[in-house]
């Protein structure tokens, strides 16, 4: 997460849609879905988000499944660059709100108000009866904005044949999905993750979560708390991590050896000696530790607490250098507290890199460290895509004991937990990773094997696209693999749970 990757294509016309296939989306990329699966709606807040490429990811493990998807964004981020993977995503993505041109307003204003006509002609008492509940909310501006943007979806929707709407998040998002299905009737369900539940007004998760055919989670603590906020008579929770592609995020050694495989000579045995070459040297002794972490620098993730743990680390005498990668608001204070702490000439902030450059660094590094703490709000992580990518990748993880970290780094055994806000702690277990490489490629070795043993994405992309082909009223018969190395069939097998 929170991270950039190649220039991103010329944003949207009047239209409000950016299509997928203008960014050189391979021919043999653009398959169908599944014959007689009904369509299903997908809306997110903003898309291609860089700092969310779970959602992407989702995306397109959907497509992967045979899931027919329409893509929906409530606006365009206009990022710099994207992930070079969205130029697979299928067919357009349409956005809610117009661009900041006169043009793009009298569109969007002629198309909404196009859609409310057509609505409150086909659902004359729902409509109102939605009109009257949004006007009656404590936050009006934002329950009439939901509402405006609803009626458009559900007209949207209704063209491009999609009946079943899914919303990718439990704040504006599912917001806008209850919307459309207090006006219209329409299924939906919405996916919570960290920030969208935990600063969310309780009443109403709870009136979404009722309504909702499913909700989905990507962590224990993210169902925790959205249970206590919704209560027990609410729509059923389904628990599924994003899940790590464990191809791409994969020790050095491995991809080295994948490597050597594709080449036609093969590599020589271990300790050979080719004509030319010379007989291997002896192994170096272990340079500066060489720690990496990756994200938005934005408060929740706690960089300041590992600048200062880079700081102890180095007045111990051990040698150390610390990789940032991201981009965000605290770029200019964090640089200035490296240079306050004396080490900035022992960190560098490395801005936005797409998964194969984040790859690449994972392979250059010794540790991992993700010092995310809570806020005075609620906000805070979930389980970090970044610790997922660490672990499959074969690093040791420092980080902090907060939401759903737990959930994959274990204490000890597959790197190590400490306090938030806790700068000694981190510095301490830094140190001892420092101090004992071995362990460390012991604890890297471990969280390698639980990151594919249980969160491969593939299982969960799996998990997701059978709730929504069920509640679209589809059979698992229908949905089958389009792409059998990244998603087998979904027909049989146990539901999640």
């Amino acid at each position: 997460g929170g991270r950039d990757g190649a220039r991103r294509a010329p944003g949207p016309g009047v239209s409000g849609e950016m299509s997928a296939t203008n960014r050189a989306a391979p021919a043999a990329v653009a398959r169908r879905g599944a014959p007689g699966l009904p369509r299903v709606g997908y809306l997110t807040k903003r898309f291609p988000r860089l700092s969310e490429t779970f959602i992407l990811d989702e995306v397109l493990g959907l497509q992967a499944a045979g899931l027919p998807l329409r893509l929906y964004s409530i606006r365009d981020p206009h990022e710099r660059v994207v992930q070079p993977d969205t130029a697979l995503v299928q067919g357009p993505v349409t956005y809610l709100r117009p661009e900041p041109t006169l043009r793009s307003r009298a569109a969007w204003l002629a198309q909404t108000l196009a859609g409310h006509a057509r609505q409150a002609a086909a659902h004359p008492v729902r409509y109102s009866r939605t009109l009257l509940d949004a006007l009656g909310q404590r936050d009006r501006r934002a329950a009439l904005s939901h509402f405006v943007d609803a009626a458009r979806l559900a007209t949207l929707l209704d063209d491009a044949g999609a009946w079943h709407l899914h919303a990718a998040f439990a704040h504006g998002p599912a917001a806008i999905a209850y919307r459309v299905h207090q006006m219209t009737g329409r299924p939906f369900s919405f996916a919570g993750h960290a920030k969208d539940i935990y600063v969310s007004d309780p009443r109403q998760l709870a009136r979404r979560a009722a309504e909702a055919e499913f909700v989905l989670v990507c962590s224990e603590s993210a169902r925790a708390a959205l249970e206590a906020s919704i209560g027990p008579s609410t729509a059923q929770v389904h628990l599924v991590h994003h899940g790590v592609d464990t191809a791409r995020f994969r020790p050095a050694e491995e991809a080295q050896e994948t490597v050597a495989r594709s080449v036609s000579v093969p590599a020589p045995a271990p300790g050979a000696v080719t004509p030319g070459s010379h007989p291997p040297a002896a192994a170096p002794a272990p340079g500066p530790l060489r720690v990496l972490a990756a994200g938005r620098l934005v408060e929740k993730k706690g960089y300041p607490v590992l600048l200062d743990a880079i700081a102890l680390v180095a007045a111990s005498g051990r040698q150390v250098r610390c990789r940032i990668i991201g981009e965000g608001p605290l770029r200019a204070a964090l640089t200035a507290q490296a240079a306050e702490r004396d080490v900035a000439d022992l960190v560098t902030f490395e801005g936005a890199k797409d998964h194969a450059q984040v790859a690449d660094a994972y392979r250059a590094a010794d540790v991992f460290v993700q010092c995310s703490v809570v806020l005075a709000d609620g906000d805070r992580d979930g389980v970090p895509n970044v610790v997922l990518e660490a672990m499959a990748s074969g690093l040791p993880v420092v980080a902090s004991d907060v939401a759903g970290i737990p959930e994959a780094v274990v204490d000890g055994a597959t790197g190590f937990l400490v306090p938030p806000s806790d700068p000694a702690a981190v510095a301490e277990r830094i140190g001892r990773l420092a101090d004992d490489r071995a362990l460390a490629r012991r604890l890297g070795d471990a969280g390698r094997a639980r990151a594919v043993a249980r969160f491969d994405r593939r299982a969960a992309q799996r998990a997701v696209a059978r709730l929504l082909a069920e509640a679209a009223g589809a059979t698992r018969a229908q949905v089958v693999a389009r792409t059998p190395d990244a998603c087998t069939p979904l027909a049989g097998g146990q539901a999640p749970r």
